[in-house]
């Protein structure tokens, strides 16, 4: 019984998975804000912005 619950409680390739889970959420991410840059609302706030500071 107490090498089954050693067995469950083996944390190794955790890091692993946690390395694929942040690699999936910032591809999302990236995808999100890839949509919002190319909408043109958002794209006419920047030109705005670029303007405004380039006088």
């Amino acid at each position: 019984m107490i090498r089954w619950m050693d067995r469950w409680r083996d944390d190794s390739g955790m890091a692993t998975t946690e390395y694929a889970l942040v690699t999936v959420a910032a591809a999302a991410f990236a995808g999100i804000l890839i949509a919002l840059v190319r909408s043109d609302e958002v794209r006419e706030l920047l030109a705005g912005i670029l303007r405004s500071a380039f006088g």
